[in-house]
């Protein structure tokens, strides 16, 4: 997409919103999205719609799987930071994290950035963000829009969210209908908070008066600001290169609602995940939370991801191969728990 220098409404512009701003948001963007190109890309950035040739040749039944989200309230902490080259990670993570759960292999993503006001440098470093996560899961961002809301947000504020595709074999679908007594679960460490609760997160520290910017001895020296705006984690290759080697029997991402939330979802009725409490490995800024907030660990785990952003379940017999494989990945996995019988589908013990 060029700049249209004939383009420009003065009427439009009076009301505050500047085309102007919108194109050399879009030149500045260009060479981020030219990162994520990938051989499916059918289409230039700028037109109507995101073009992708789908190439199914491999496969039997191909099954498309779509996710979206947003960052959430995490946006807040960027935005008193000041700090927007990250944030973008965070919206891709959030929806190519749900597809893979299910086997699909993302393919392409679009954003949509809904602000007070057009600054093209800070459209640009949050777009940056996202192709950054669009190569960290190897997906295209084939498109995207960038709204002015004038007398609706703040002219410094912003909103992100998403939306992802991808496509798996009918017949490689994860959907635990295969999961049994004895299959073991394996935790895929988060990098931090991640992007869920942070609405608890923001009241606990009283963030829009905190010192976000100081080193914290508990959180090793890093700043409490540096510290939540960690991007998430994206465990889309890791989780291809399991799939294609062991028996994957059930993928959770870990997200808000924590444990007990996101693990039954790929539990079947009639079996519980029975996590070894000892073996999770909470990272420093979840015991900073509790100890602040005083949140007794119940309602930790029930809306943090505790340090595990994603659980994997493979039968007992592949459990060393698939920590194997992870870890060539660049994974620190380790053994969570088991499945057993039971009605509770999870239980921490």
């Amino acid at each position: 997409m060029t700049t249209n220098s004939s383009s420009r409404s003065e009427a439009y512009a009076a009301a505050g919103v500047d085309i102007t701003a919108g194109y050399k948001a879009v030149e500045l963007m260009k060479s981020h999205i030219a990162r994520t190109m990938t051989a499916g890309v059918a289409s230039d950035i700028g037109g109507f719609g995101g073009l992708f040739a789908l190439d199914t040749a491999a496969m039997e039944q191909p099954v498309l799987v779509s996710g979206t989200d947003g960052v959430g309230t995490k946006l807040r902490i960027a935005q008193l930071m000041d700090k927007h080259d990250t944030i973008g990670i965070d919206c891709v993570a959030m929806c190519v994290n749900d597809v893979i759960c299910c086997g699909a292999k993302p393919l392409f993503f679009l954003d949509y950035i809904a602000c007070g006001k057009n600054y093209p440098e800070k459209i640009a470093a949050i777009v940056g963000g996202v192709a950054e996560g669009c190569v960290q899961a190897g997906c295209a961002l084939i498109g995207g829009e960038t709204a002015e809301h004038p007398g609706m947000m703040a002219e410094d504020d912003y909103d992100l969210a998403g939306f992802s595709v991808g496509v798996v074999d009918r017949k490689k679908i994860v959907d635990h209908s295969a999961m049994a007594v004895g299959d073991v679960i394996i935790a895929l460490p988060s990098s931090g908070v991640h992007s869920n609760g942070f609405s608890l997160v923001r009241r606990v520290f009283n963030v829009e008066h905190a010192d976000l910017r100081s080193p914290v001895e508990a959180l090793g020296g890093k700043s409490l600001g540096e510290t939540l705006l960690t991007p998430t984690r994206i465990y889309v290759k890791s989780i291809l290169a399991l799939l294609a080697e062991v028996s994957v029997r059930g993928i959770s991402h870990i997200t808000g609602g924590g444990f007990y939330e996101n693990i039954p979802r790929s539990i079947p009725d009639g079996l519980c995940a029975k996590i070894d409490r000892s073996a999770v490995r909470v990272l420093p800024i979840f015991d900073l939370i509790a100890k602040t907030g005083h949140i007794d660990e119940r309602d930790m785990f029930n809306t943090f991801n505790m340090g595990v952003g994603m659980s994997v379940v493979v039968p007992k017999a592949e459990a060393d191969k698939a920590l194997a494989i992870l870890k060539a990945q660049g994974e620190d996995a380790y053994l969570l728990g088991e499945i057993v019988a039971g009605e509770e589908k999870v239980v921490l013990c």
